[in-house]
C-alpha cells in the first residue's frame, strides 16, 4: 500500500468526520424553532432533519464543484493532500469548539477560511484563486443580509394577514406548518452543506489523480450524505438552546416565517452552485423575524455574540490550517 493511497484515505476520513460533525452542528439550525415551539419531539425532529438531509445530499453537486475548484487548482498542487488534511483538522478542530460552546458559528466558513489558509502557507500565495475565493466569500457575507431582510417582510406581511386572528388559533395552525418548513430547512441543508464534504473529497481525488475532473462521483455522494446523516442524528441540543430559546422567544408563527425564509435563501444558492452558511442564514432570518415582531424583543447581545463569531470564523480557521500544515508537514 503506497503512502499516496494511505494520506488518500486520512483526507476522506477527515472530510466525512467533518460531514458528520457538521451534521450535528449545522442541522440543529433547522430544527431549532420546531422543537422550540413543541411543533415537533426532539427525536421526531432529529430523525426526520437525518432523512431529508440524507435525500438533499444525493440531488445536487454543483456547490461541491465550486469548493473543489474556486480556492485553489487541485492539478496545480504538489502538496494538495496534505493541505487538505490541514484544511479539515483546522475546521474540525473550530467546529466542536463552537459547538462545545454552544455557538451557532458557520462550518462553510471555518472551511473556507481553513482551505486558504492552508493553501497560502502549503502552496504559496500564487496558488491561491483569490478571485474565487472572494466570489465565495461574497456570497457568504451577502446571504445573511438577504435573509434577514426575507424574515422581516414575511414577518411583516404574516402579522398583517392575520391581525384580526387571535394567537392561539394563529399559532396553533402554524405549529402543523412548521412540520413542513423544518423539513424543507434541513432538505435545503442537505443541498449545500454536504456538498463541502464531496467538494474536499474530489479535489483530493483529482491531487491524487485518481480523476481528472471535478464531477463528483456517486460512491463520494453517498459516503458524504451518510456521514451528515448520521451526525444529524446525534442532535445538537446547545445551538439547537441558543438558536431557539436565546434570540428572542419564538412561537410558530415567527418559526414558520425563519424557516421559509432561510431555506429559500439556501437552495436559491443551492440552484446557483454557490456554498453559503446555513447558519448564517437562518440566524439572521430568525433576527429578522424577531425584528418585525417587535425590535425590543431581540436579545441583541446574544445576537452580537452569534455576529463577532461569524467575523472570526474565517481569519481563525485560515491561521489554524497554517498553524497545523507547519506544524505536520
Amino acid at each position: 500500500m503506497d503512502t499516496m493511497f494511505i494520506i488518500m484515505l486520512v483526507v476522506i476520513v477527515l472530510a466525512l468526520a467533518f460531514d458528520f460533525i457538521n451534521g450535528f452542528h449545522d442541522t440543529a439550525n433547522a430544527i431549532a424553532t420546531s422543537v422550540s415551539t413543541r411543533a415537533l419531539k426532539p427525536r421526531t425532529a432529529i430523525l426526520m432533519a437525518a432523512v431529508m438531509n440524507f435525500l438533499g445530499a444525493l440531488m445536487f453537486t454543483g456547490v461541491a464543484k465550486t469548493i473543489g475548484g474556486k480556492v485553489a487548482d487541485p492539478t496545480k498542487l504538489d502538496n494538495g493532500l496534505e493541505i487538505l488534511i490541514a484544511t479539515l483538522l483546522a475546521a474540525i478542530i473550530w467546529n466542536l469548539v463552537t459547538w462545545w460552546f454552544g455557538i451557532p458559528s458557520s462550518s462553510s466558513h471555518a472551511l473556507i477560511g481553513a482551505l486558504a489558509g492552508a493553501v497560502y502557507v502549503g502552496g504559496g500565495h500564487d496558488k491561491v484563486n483569490w478571485g474565487g475565493f472572494s466570489t465565495i466569500i461574497e456570497g457568504l457575507l451577502i446571504s445573511p443580509l438577504i435573509a434577514f431582510a426575507l424574515g422581516y417582510i414575511v414577518m411583516t406581511v404574516l402579522k398583517w394577514i392575520f391581525a384580526s386572528k387571535s394567537p392561539h388559533t394563529v399559532n396553533k395552525g402554524f405549529r402543523t406548518m412548521q412540520i413542513l418548513t423544518a423539513a424543507l430547512q434541513s432538505f435545503t441543508h442537505g443541498t449545500n452543506d454536504a456538498q463541502k464534504a464531496m467538494g474536499i473529497i474530489t479535489f483530493a481525488l483529482v491531487t491524487a489523480k485518481y480523476q481528472s475532473t471535478m464531477d463528483v462521483p456517486l460512491w463520494v455522494k453517498i459516503s458524504a450524505a451518510t456521514a451528515m446523516a448520521l451526525g444529524t442524528s446525534i442532535g445538537g441540543w446547545k445551538i439547537i438552546k441558543t438558536m431557539g430559546t436565546k434570540i428572542f422567544k419564538i412561537e410558530p408563527i415567527n418559526g414558520f416565517a425563519a424557516d421559509m425564509s432561510a431555506a429559500s435563501v439556501i437552495f436559491s444558492a443551492t440552484l446557483t452552485n454557490l456554498p453559503v452558511s446555513s447558519t448564517h442564514a437562518i440566524t439572521s432570518a430568525i433576527l429578522g423575524v424577531g425584528s418585525a415582531k417587535r425590535f425590543s424583543a431581540v436579545k441583541w447581545g446574544v445576537a452580537g455574540t452569534i455576529v463577532v463569531s461569524w467575523v472570526i470564523t474565517i481569519p481563525i480557521s485560515a491561521v489554524l490550517s497554517g498553524l497545523i500544515f507547519t506544524v505536520l508537514f
